[in-house]
């Protein structure tokens, strides 16, 4: 293709224009306090750079065309079965034993990514498996949270009372939600689980002589071991705490490491379910409707039921997580149910690959830890997350860890 000065210049300036509409309202515009009122500070440096970075790269991007080299990351190798649950059985027994070695803080950041992990599973029933585009999963979400919250604060319920009824309400809130979206598909889908998701908070906001509203609900307990209270002393007048039972010394890691061990062993029951549905008849109707929901009816399948299972079994994997989120923060609120959340969970299983249970754990993994790990560009966080998936859409559509279909070869 023939190089054309003029033609690159027009788009270098055109993409020059976008950056500096998008990128100086964020980091060039600063509030600042001057005495009793508020004043805009302009500092024009980021833009500038910003949109310098832009131009060049645009000028040079006709001269490189197809001479960079294309970035492929390596696929999971085929190993033998044998071999396979070895691997899986040495990973597991690192996870289980590296908070005892671990930071009370390294500790917390694993739990939560392993709240993330249950919830990128369970997304990837909906998206990865059936095709369904859902973004308000965060509804289900804080379904289970509040579940678990509301039973306690009105009913005393514990948390293992709680946890099956919080997995019951989300599913029976996506069954409900699979109605309205029987005869929808692809953006009309989305916006109608949009709308679901901000519904949720809505209500929980404005329900305040149920839910507390803004404020939330507070001081919800921590789960026991076997009715054993992990802290200082017991709740009730002649309980027993778990380190006087054992005849231990309180510490207070001792909570913080049974609740990383409890979500990295509810991650692995939703990981085994998921990997046991989708090798079931109902994955491989998942599957189908994915493909070709035509096709999928044209061969006796019920797209209804097909789309009912997926939202259902999805709800249910996110009221677990909510449950259990709502017993480590303490305290729940509606900001912590947000759009954002739902555009992260969704991240997480494109980045990871559609359909790659893998790749989602993966995912979870990296976009929970490297936030974490990088606490002085957290200002910038949602720029730099937002690039990191516009590169992987340009370089690695099919995600980190593609799913891998199950075929025969032919020699």
């Amino acid at each position: 293709m023939k190089y054309s000065f003029s033609a690159s210049l027009r788009d270098a300036l055109i993409s020059t224009v976008m950056t500096a509409i998008v990128v100086a309202p964020i980091f060039s515009l600063h509030l600042e306090r001057a005495g009793g009122r508020t004043v805009v500070v302009p500092d024009w440096r980021m833009t500038a750079w910003a949109c310098l970075a832009v131009f060049i790269v645009q000028m040079l991007k006709p001269l490189l065309a197809g001479r960079l080299p294309r970035v492929e990351l390596p696929a999971l190798p085929d190993v033998k079965p044998a071999t396979r649950n070895v691997m899986i059985f040495v990973a597991l027994m690192l996870a289980a034993s590296w908070p005892f070695f671990a930071g009370r803080n390294a500790v917390d950041i694993a739990t939560l990514a392993m709240i993330y992990v249950m919830l990128g599973l369970g997304l990837n029933v909906v998206v990865g498996f059936a095709g369904l585009l859902d973004l308000g999963f965060v509804g289900f979400y804080a379904v289970g949270a509040y579940t678990y919250a509301l039973l306690y604060h009105w009913a005393g319920w514990s948390f293992w009372e709680a946890l099956p009824l919080a997995g019951l309400a989300s599913a029976t809130f996506g069954f409900a939600l699979g109605f309205p979206v029987l005869r929808l598909r692809g953006d009309y889908l989305a916006i109608v689980t949009l709308g679901f998701g901000e519904i949720i908070r809505l209500l929980l906001t404005n329900l305040t002589g149920f839910t507390g509203g803004p404020d939330g609900i507070s001081s919800i307990p921590k789960p026991s071991v076997f009715g054993l209270e992990m802290a200082r002393s017991p709740s009730v007048e002649g309980g027993t705490t778990f380190h006087q039972f054992f005849g231990l010394e309180f510490n207070s890691m001792h909570m913080v490491i049974f609740l990383y061990l409890m979500a990295l062993l509810l991650a692995m029951v939703t990981l085994f379910i998921s990997n046991r549905l989708i090798r079931m008849p109902i994955g491989r109707a998942w599957e189908a409707l994915r493909e070709d929901e035509i096709a999928c009816r044209s061969l006796g399948l019920n797209p209804m039921k097909i789309k009912l299972s997926a939202f259902t079994l999805g709800a249910m994997f996110a009221g677990f997580g909510g449950a259990f989120f709502a017993a480590r923060q303490g305290i729940v609120n509606p900001e912590s149910f947000t759009f954002i959340e739902s555009a992260l969970i969704l991240a997480i299983v494109v980045l990871g690959g559609m359909g790659s249970q893998l790749g989602v754990i993966l995912a979870a993994i990296i976009l929970t830890t490297l936030p974490e790990l990088a606490r002085e560009f957290s200002e910038y966080r949602m720029l730099i997350f937002g690039l990191v998936m516009i590169l992987m859409m340009i370089w690695r559509p099919q995600g980190l860890l593609p799913m891998k279909r199950h075929h025969v070869e032919v020699k």
